[in-house]
C-alpha cells in the first residue's frame, strides 16, 4: 500500500470546476492560508483521509523537520503521482517568497507523508530543467491555481519537489 494516486490529467469533476474559481478568490485564499492550514491536519488524521476542507482536491499532509528550530511541522498540500512518487508544489498562495515547508525539506529531506489512510516516509528533491517542466506541465492540470499564481510571484519559480518513499 501506499499514498493514493492522483492522476494530474483526469477530468475535474462537476463540483471542483465549480469551487475551483472561489478557491481562487481573495476571499477563498484566505481561507486556505488562514483556516484550512490550520483545521486541515487534524481533519485528514481523524478521517483517515476522507475529510479536509479543501473538498474535492487532493490533499497530503506533509511533516518536515523545521530548518531553524528543528521541531516537526505538518502542512497540507495538493499533490498528485508521478509512478510510486509524490509531486508537491511550493506556490506559496502565488506569494514573492517560498513557503517554510519548502526550506525545511531543502535542509531536511526525510519527511513524513500521510493521505487516504496510508502515512510513510519519504525523500524530497527539488525537481529541475526538463523534468521540472513536465511536471509543472501537470501541476497546471490539477489546478489551474498553479497557472494564476505563476504571475503573482514576481519574477519567483515556484518549485516543484518530488517525494520518493524511503524503503
Amino acid at each position: 500500500m501506499g499514498l493514493p494516486r492522483v492522476d494530474p490529467t483526469a477530468s475535474p469533476s462537476l463540483t471542483k470546476r465549480a469551487i475551483t474559481p472561489v478557491a481562487l478568490t481573495k476571499a477563498g485564499t484566505w481561507f486556505l492560508k488562514n483556516v484550512s492550514r490550520r483545521i486541515d491536519p487534524t481533519l485528514v488524521r481523524l478521517s483517515g483521509g476522507r475529510v479536509s476542507t479543501i473538498v474535492f482536491t487532493p490533499v497530503v499532509l506533509l511533516t518536515s523537520t523545521g530548518a531553524r528550530s528543528g521541531l516537526a511541522r505538518t502542512v497540507p498540500l495538493l499533490y498528485f503521482s508521478a509512478g510510486t512518487d509524490a509531486v508537491l508544489v511550493a506556490s506559496n498562495y502565488g506569494g514573492t517568497r517560498h513557503p517554510a515547508w519548502y526550506h525545511n525539506v531543502c535542509a531536511n529531506p526525510e519527511v513524513t507523508l500521510c493521505a487516504g489512510g496510508y502515512e510513510g516516509r519519504f525523500r524530497g528533491r527539488v525537481a529541475v530543467g526538463e523534468e521540472r517542466a513536465r511536471l509543472w506541465s501537470l501541476a497546471q492540470q490539477l489546478t489551474r491555481g498553479y497557472s494564476q499564481y505563476e504571475g503573482t510571484t514576481q519574477g519567483r519559480e515556484i518549485p516543484v519537489l518530488i517525494f520518493s518513499p524511503v524503503p
